[in-house]
């Protein structure tokens, strides 16, 4: 399978499945969330990285030990061994089954198989930028981060030939400067708060379109205090209406969505003809 994220979005809306398609009892960031999601149509799965004390990838949200395991601790200072140990709790915080995997197990898996939103890159970039190009699934990935000087030096540096998106808000003031560096810049992630948002602009995804660039959209809710899109989202999709969440950021022509509700976001794209685009 060939992987080309900007040939994929000219054929259809690329759905992303944030940290995979979890619930009951299947935790999020796990082989299970991430096959689930696969099963519900998702064309990308998003994978957070972080390391333990002796330098062990493991697939895991930074900060988030309390909530998912349980643990009043840090797994960036317990060893692998230790971390083999714990285990994920369910939405009732019972614990599963289901334990924490590494990195390159998550490549394993899916290598050829979809495309992979590696979270968190900046945590660890030379490790897991050399554990992406180990299993040689520079095609497949994808990483994102608010820009700064920082990143573009880490990237010209670590990873020119990764695919990268900048995070950026209301406006995208760094796409002349992402075009003169080493750096393979394909597009944006947009996070807006008004329908009139300059960078969620018609004319504005028009001309990333033109430069063969891609627009990255979120209908997850992370905050409900914090709209990334405007207040087109997951939430007023489920419980409203689905053309006012889903189907205005498909109208608005958006190349990637991410959500936390994979299979029905599909399902609705496809019923109202929105999904294909050749």
């Amino acid at each position: 399978m060939k992987f080309d994220l900007r040939e994929s979005a000219k054929d259809h809306i690329l759905i992303a499945a944030h940290r995979g398609a979890s619930g009951g009892n299947i935790p999020c960031n796990t082989l299970p969330a991430y096959e689930t999601a696969l099963k519900q149509g998702a064309d990308m799965i998003e994978v957070d990285v972080d390391k333990t004390a002796d330098g062990v990838l493991v697939v895991f949200h930074p900060g988030m030990e309390r909530s998912h395991l349980g643990l009043d601790g840090n797994i960036e200072r317990m060893s692998y061994a230790e971390v083999k140990e714990l285990r994920y709790q369910n939405f009732d915080r019972t614990p599963t089954q289901f334990g924490l995997c590494t990195f390159d197990e998550v490549l394993e898996r899916f290598k050829d198989r979809c495309y992979i939103n590696v979270d968190k890159f900046w945590g660890n970039p030379v490790e897991i930028y050399e554990a992406i190009h180990r299993h040689r699934m520079i095609e497949q990935t994808v990483v994102k981060s608010a820009p700064s000087e920082r990143v573009f030096s880490v990237l010209e540096e670590v990873a020119p030939d990764l695919p990268f998106l900048p995070i950026v808000r209301e406006r995208l003031d760094c796409h002349e400067e992402l075009l003169r560096r080493k750096i393979r810049y394909i597009g944006a992630e947009v996070l807006f708060s008004s329908d009139d948002s300059p960078v969620a602009a018609p004319e504005q995804i028009e001309k990333m379109h033109r430069a063969e660039k891609i627009v990255w959209v979120n209908s997850i809710i992370y905050n409900y205090k914090d709209q990334l899109a405007a207040g087109h989202s997951d939430d007023l999709a489920l419980v409203r209406s689905e053309e006012e969440g889903w189907g205005w950021l498909a109208d608005r022509g958006f190349d990637i969505i991410q959500t936390d509700w994979t299979m029905m976001l599909r399902d609705y794209l496809e019923k109202t003809g929105r999904y294909r685009r050749s």
